[in-house]
């Protein structure tokens, strides 16, 4: 298990976004950070009131957007124009090229969001988008968001991975166990837990390999998200 603490993140803020990357991105670059496996970018985003991306484009990646708390935008040119809110997964396959922009549309509140790269397991593939609400994603369980194969009502995507989000109050316990040969990246989004009795707290990243079981604890109530990864 290797720590990416949340202190030792790339950071940017240019007034209507304060963000930091656990990976390399943007004008930020650190080569021992340029991803884990098909995982490229975990970006912690908060976008002022008003504030957005512009239109801009993308292509062969799988583009994934955990939005925990306030409201984003989304326009593309595939004709798709959405709110998405707290608890809401929102995907798109860049594949051979789309268009897009994300914008907060409040006048007053803040928008939090992780942005979420997944490298495809093919160039070329047809643009897709979809989105699905897991706000009543009960506590103390993993529940699959995103996957491969899109089993148990999840957002399939262009990869062999899986996307859980974490919900845990306080005391909770739950186990997740890894296949041989995959690997795993656990970022933590809010609170604290413990993950195989190592304390993590909000922003903290962990990589996962050589390992087949992961023992979640929550310390406090806590959202994340856990990639299970070939």
């Amino acid at each position: 298990m290797t720590i990416r603490k949340a202190d030792e993140r790339g950071h940017a803020s240019y007034g209507w976004l304060n963000t930091h990357y656990t990976f390399s991105f943007a004008d930020y670059h650190d080569p021992e950070w340029m991803g884990f496996r098909s995982l490229r970018v975990i970006n912690d985003d908060v976008i002022g009131a008003g504030g957005g991306f512009d239109m801009h484009p993308h292509r062969d990646m799988e583009i994934i957007t955990y939005v925990l708390s306030g409201s984003l935008e989304h326009k593309d040119s595939m004709g798709n124009g959405r709110i998405i809110r707290a608890g809401e997964v929102q995907y798109m396959a860049a594949g051979t090229g789309v268009l897009h922009s994300e914008f907060n549309p409040s006048r007053t509140e803040p928008v939090r969001l992780l942005q979420i790269w997944i490298r495809p397991d093919r160039k070329g593939a047809k643009p897709a988008y979809a989105d699905k609400s897991f706000a009543a994603a009960e506590s103390g369980r993993l529940t699959l968001i995103a996957s491969g194969d899109g089993r148990d009502g999840a957002i399939r995507i262009n990869q062999d991975a899986d996307v859980f989000a974490a919900k845990l109050k306080a005391g909770d316990e739950v186990v997740h166990t890894l296949k041989p040969g995959r690997h795993a990246w656990v970022q933590v989004a809010e609170g604290e837990l413990t993950l195989n009795g190592q304390r993590l707290n909000a922003g903290d990243g962990v990589a996962v390999s050589d390992e087949t079981t992961l023992r979640f604890a929550g310390v406090t109530p806590v959202q994340a998200l856990v990639f299970d990864l070939n």
